[in-house]
């Protein structure tokens, strides 16, 4: 079927930042340059979380070299969630797209959701975990309690996809807004949204994508973390699912 959604006009990359001096140049000029060369008009909005080595200062050194960056700094309080929404609120594209700044995220694959997009979806969510998609060093702990927690959401939420609490996926401008307000301080934002784009009725396409481990600096999220956080979002996601009569799910035009 034809896709009755406007074209889009600009993709915001947002990009969460603690402590990445090390990290920034590199992820950045991969981004700008994939991007570039696939003629996407966009904005690279990478949020200062609070940082206390030279992020901030590497930024701004950055500005000239790519013209597209658009560093903000988060005042406080500080958390991965609260950055990301940060970032939102201070990105002027029709659609967003979530990426880490350890340059975990392939940029071919932001491609691949901006055409995901133009073609219609609401959003464009990767798997990591499907046919045609690469891991490199996974972390083995983290990769069993990320298998087991995926399986939980998807079975609870009878979806298809499998790799739910990624942060890396794109979304239109109207998704955002229309899954608002946010709950989630933390890495739980991860989840958080697409289940509520899902449950609330947007469409969405699912591609395979890579992932790589972190080069420089400490990875950010705890899995202690990965406990009563994410099941406090799942767990409220899920009543709307099955309880709010659609009172939230997305209104046709």
């Amino acid at each position: 079927m034809p896709s009755t959604a406007a074209p889009l006009k600009l993709f915001s990359v947002i990009i969460p930042a603690r402590d990445e001096e090390q990290s920034l140049p590199e992820t950045l000029d991969a981004i700008y340059q994939a991007l570039i060369a696939a003629g996407i008009p966009h904005e690279l909005v990478v949020i200062d979380d609070g940082s206390k080595d030279r992020t901030w200062a590497v930024l701004q050194e950055l500005r000239t070299k790519y013209p597209t960056l658009a560093p903000t700094q988060n005042p406080g309080p500080h958390g991965f969630g609260r950055a990301v929404v940060w970032g939102f609120d201070h990105s002027r594209g029709d659609a967003v797209v979530v990426m880490m700044a350890d340059a975990s995220d392939s940029p071919a694959h932001a491609v691949k959701y901006w055409q995901l997009l133009n073609e219609g979806r609401d959003c464009a969510f990767g798997s990591r975990f499907m046919k045609g998609a690469e891991v490199i060093d996974y972390p083995r702990v983290k990769l069993l309690v990320n298998r087991i927690a995926n399986f939980l959401v998807r079975i609870g939420f009878a979806i298809p996809l499998n790799d739910t609490t990624n942060a890396f996926k794109a979304y239109r401008r109207t998704v955002i807004d229309g899954c608002r307000p946010f709950l989630a301080p933390h890495f739980n934002l991860t989840v958080e949204i697409p289940l509520k784009a899902i449950v609330r009725g947007y469409s969405y396409a699912i591609t395979p994508i890579s992932w790589r481990n972190r080069k420089y600096g400490q990875p950010k999220l705890k899995i202690k973390e990965m406990g009563s956080r994410y099941f406090f979002i799942c767990a409220y996601v899920w009543l709307e699912k099955y309880f709010s009569r659609g009172d939230y799910h997305r209104r046709q035009h």
